[in-house]
C-alpha cells in the first residue's frame, strides 16, 4: 500500500490513470495477490483510488485538481490576474529550474530535452491551445526533475490555470515573430543551464524568460491602448 501511495505521490501513477492488474502488481512488489487486493482496499478507503465494475482500478481522476475554488476560476477571466499569475510563475518555475539543475537525474534530463523538442519551432504555424498544453507539460517535466513533491503537486494543481494563462499569452504574442524567437531561445537557455547543473543560472534564466514575456505583453497592451485613443480622436473629428 505504501509503495503504491509513493507512486501516486511521485507521479508514477497520475490522476485518472488505470492501475496495472493485480497479478502484475503482485509480481512487481513480490507479494501475493491477496496482499495486493488488501492494499487496494485500503487505498480505496483513503479515497485515493476507485474501482470501476468491469473496467479495472483507477487513481482518482480529480486527485491533482486541488484548486477548484469558483472564485479563482472567476478571477482567471480578469486581465490583471494574468499578470498576477505570471509573477507567481517566477517563484514556481524559478524554483523548479533551480532544483532540477541541483537534483535532476539523467532520465529527468532526457525527458526534459524531449519535452523541449516537442514544442513548436519559431517559424511554424501553431495551434495555440495545443502549444499551451505542450508548454505545461514542459514545465511540469522540469518540476518533476526538481524532485520536490510539494512543488510538483502545487504546479499540477494549477495545471488548468497555467494552461489558460499560457494560451492567452500565446494569442497575444502570435503576431510578434521576434518575441516568439526570443522566447524559444530563452527556454533553450533554461534547459542548457539545467543540463549544465548550474542551479543559479537555471533560476536566473527562468526568471529572465518570464520577465521578458511580462514586459512584452505590457508593451503590446500599451500600444493597443494608444491605438484605441487615436481611433477615438479620429471618431471625434
Amino acid at each position: 500500500m505504501e509503495q503504491i501511495e509513493t507512486m501516486i505521490v511521485d507521479g508514477t501513477f497520475l490522476g485518472g490513470q488505470k492501475l496495472p492488474p493485480e497479478r502484475e502488481l503482485a509480481e512487481t512488489f513480490a507479494v501475493s495477490r491477496p496482499s495486493v487486493r488488501e492494499a487496494i482496499q485500503k487505498l480505496e478507503a483513503k479515497d485515493l483510488i476507485e474501482r470501476k465494475q468491469g473496467g479495472g482500478t483507477f487513481v482518482k481522476a480529480k486527485l491533482n485538481d486541488l484548486i477548484s475554488n469558483p472564485l479563482l476560476m472567476l478571477l482567471a477571466d480578469k486581465p490583471e490576474m494574468q499578470f498576477d499569475l505570471l509573477e507567481f510563475r517566477h517563484a514556481l518555475e524559478g524554483m523548479a529550474a533551480y532544483y532540477a539543475a541541483l537534483r535532476g537525474q539523467p532520465e529527468d534530463y532526457q525527458a526534459l530535452q524531449l519535452a523541449l523538442e516537442q514544442l513548436s519551432g519559431e517559424n511554424e504555424s501553431t495551434d495555440n491551445a495545443a502549444e499551451a498544453k505542450a508548454l505545461v507539460h514542459f514545465y511540469l517535466t522540469m518540476a518533476q526533475a526538481a524532485h520536490n513533491m510539494v512543488l510538483l503537486h502545487a504546479m499540477r494543481s494549477l495545471r488548468s490555470m497555467l494552461q489558460d494563462n499560457i494560451k492567452r499569452n500565446l494569442d497575444v504574442l502570435m503576431n510578434q515573430a521576434d518575441a516568439q524567437q526570443a522566447i524559444n531561445q530563452q527556454r533553450k537557455k533554461i534547459v542548457q543551464a539545467i543540463l549544465a547543473r548550474d542551479p543559479e543560472l537555471a533560476r536566473h534564466a527562468s526568471n529572465e524568460h518570464l520577465a521578458y514575456i511580462e514586459e512584452t505583453l505590457l508593451n503590446i497592451n500599451r500600444q493597443d491602448m494608444r491605438m484605441q485613443r487615436a481611433l477615438r480622436r479620429i471618431e471625434v473629428k
